[in-house]
This record gives structure tokens, sequence and C-alpha cells, in this order.
């Protein structure tokens, strides 16, 4: 079996979906690997590929150089768009989405990627804030003064957010922490982290190790306690999405403008379907008239494209070994990962949640 490593075509993507390591890692289990001269950058697929491993889903233009019966391995976000899957499983295509790993699952643990890629945006959000702020994180006594530490509050505590509150900890912040699902508490706090606990908290815990929408009362009551926290703050992270559904608003208007000049706001679920921060704009920086900056950066793991790469590859080499027998594809349906990953197979849509969401959908096609 070959399989094939375009390059992509996103715009600012900069990583590869296989560094050479996993080449090897591939070739010494008898597949055939054709990796496209200059990987991560913008080009068309290698025809001859049966299985072409990638991050994005295909863009317009990559779409018609498809051919029937090749498989995806990659990052479509099924329940972004699931009519987009119904044009791939139009064009007979088999595609597999890493994002859809069952991430309780012990043993594919190594395969996920969503957590691997969460781990570098959660240290890059730091990053990013502490470029941007005009101060010091740590404290520091010198001849010339006392610079007091910076305090960062962290929304969210998923991957992204326990990253998060490590790299504040150690630039030398004081972090406070919070989110929906109590028992993150207990991690939180073991990174050092002072957890923040609202008179309003009720325990969002949900499926899959992610937190359930809360109701429009539940987000009421948390929101109007939260201004006070997020108006001490100098930092702020946000980190809080719910798969397929509009991220939920953590930092109003309202809170922006009670925050100090010079503070900062990094909005991590900024997307196409809104953000964590009611003044976010997804890729873009926004000056509030309080002169508050809130970044919502896109795509940022792909800033870290070789850390993010190595993680990447090895997770997709991992799933793809675990779905291969003798040298070929073997779906077996009746495995919990295939069943949760293969989204479109044999001309239809077979994955159950966006099975799901296409009953209620609007119709259309591929969004690049």
């Amino acid at each position: 079996m070959k399989v094939g490593v375009a390059k992509e075509m996103a715009a600012n993507e900069r990583r590869v979906a296989l560094v050479p390591k996993g080449v090897r890692r591939l070739q010494e289990a008898g597949l055939t690997v054709l990796v496209e001269k200059g990987a991560g950058v913008a080009a068309s697929f290698p025809d001859q590929a049966d299985v072409i491993l990638r991050i994005n889903k295909p863009s317009a233009e990559e779409f018609k150089l498809l051919r029937q019966g090749q498989v995806l391995i990659g990052m479509f976000f099924p329940l972004l768009d699931p009519q987009g899957m119904t044009t791939l499983a139009r064009r007979g295509l088999t595609t597999v989405s890493l994002d859809a790993i069952p991430r309780t699952l012990t043993r594919s643990q190594d395969m996920d990627a969503l957590t691997s890629q969460l781990n570098v945006a959660g240290y890059k959000a730091v990053l990013i804030a502490a470029n941007a702020f005009g101060r010091f994180f740590p404290l520091l006594t010198t001849a010339a003064g006392t610079a007091r530490p910076a305090n960062v509050l962290v929304l969210g505590v998923g991957v992204a957010g326990l990253q998060a509150i490590a790299t504040a900890r150690r630039l030398g912040a004081v972090v406070k922490a919070y989110d929906v699902r109590q028992d993150t508490k207990e991690q939180a706090e073991s990174l050092g982290a002072q957890f923040v606990v609202l008179q309003s908290a009720v325990d969002a815990s949900g499926e899959g190790g992610y937190a359930r929408p809360l109701t429009p009362e539940e987000q009421a009551a948390q929101l109007a306690e939260m201004n006070d926290v997020i108006a001490a703050q100098d930092i702020v992270i946000t980190t809080a999405q719910v798969p397929g559904r509009r991220p939920p608003v953590l930092v109003t208007r309202v809170a922006v403008e009670r925050m100090r000049a010079g503070s900062v706001i990094v909005d991590l679920a900024a997307g196409e379907l809104g953000g964590n921060c009611e003044l976010s704009r997804p890729g873009k920086v926004v000056t509030s008239a309080n002169r508050v900056e809130i970044h919502a950066p896109a795509n940022v793991p792909a800033s870290m494209p070789t850390a993010a790469s190595n993680f990447y590859s090895r997770n997709i080499s991992n799933l793809l070994l675990g779905l291969v027998k003798d040298g070929q594809l073997n779906l077996d349906f009746e495995d919990e990962v295939t069943a949760a990953t293969v989204i479109t197979h044999a001309g239809r849509v077979v994955q159950q949640a966006t099975l799901s969401l296409l009953k209620h959908a609007p119709k259309g096609g591929l969004r690049a």
C-alpha cells in the first residue's frame, strides 16, 4: 500500500503531517511512503498514493485532484462541517479524522492529535501574552525598584489550559484557573494555580472529557460573578470549547471594560463559530477602548511547526498502523477507534455523530 504526504495548502500552515522518523516507521511496517518535495508548503496531491496523510481538510482546489477510493487521514472536524463530509463521501473517499479519537480510551492516547496540538497551543498562548504584556511575568526586585508578578487567569482547564497554567507558572506569574467541570480543580492546583470557586458554580462535566453547555440561566449567573474576577487580572487566557458548538462566552464586553489598560486577553477558542471573548475577532488583534489587547490567533500550533509536526507525525503514524494489517488498510468497524474516526466510507457518511448532525444541517458543499 502506498502512503502519500502532500504539501499543505491552508493559509499560514507550516506543519507537515509526517516527519522523517514517521516515514521510517511506516516503511518498516511494509508501507511505501511518497513524500512530495517541500511538503508543508502549498501544492497538489500525488495521484498514485492510496492513503494521503495531511493536517487540514482539502481545499476546493485540492479536492479536484483526489480520486475515488483514496483514503484521507487528517483533522477534518466533521462536527463543524457535516455537509462537507457528504461531499467527500460522494467522491468515494474514505476519510479518517484524528480529532474524533475517543479521548477517554487509554489505548488511543498516542493517536490523539487534538491533545498533542492543544498542548502546543496552550504553551504558545502564554508566550503570545507575555510578548504583548508591557510588564514582567515574575516578581523582580532590583536596585531600580520592585516589579510585582503578573496575575494570570486561565479559563478552561483542559489540555490547552493545563499547559497554559504550567507555562505561566514557570514564567513566575500568579495564576488562577476556572472550569465548569469540578474534577479539574485538583489538576489545576497540582500545577500551582489557585482554582476560582464561584458561588453560582455548577458541575457541568459532559461526555468524553468535555464540558456540557451551560443553560442560559447558569451562564448568566456565572458571567455576572466572573466579571469581578476578570477585572483584577493582567492576563486572561481562554481555552473553552464544546465539540460542534459555538464556544461559550466567558469574557463579556463588560468584563473587558473593567480590566486595566495594558491587560491582555488571548482567546484560543476563537474561530468561525465565535470565541470565548465577546470582542474577539478570529485571526486578529483587537484593542478595546480602554486599551485592553484581545488576541484571537489562528492555527496556533502552526506557529511552532517543528514541535507540532513531531507530535502530529507520531499520532497519525500510530493511527494508520492500527488500521493496517499485512500492509493493507483493514477497517474493522467493531473497533472503537475505527468506528469513531472513520467519517466517510464506501460512498457514504458512516460516523454516527456526524450522521446525527446531518439530520438538521443546512445543505451545502465542502467548505475550504
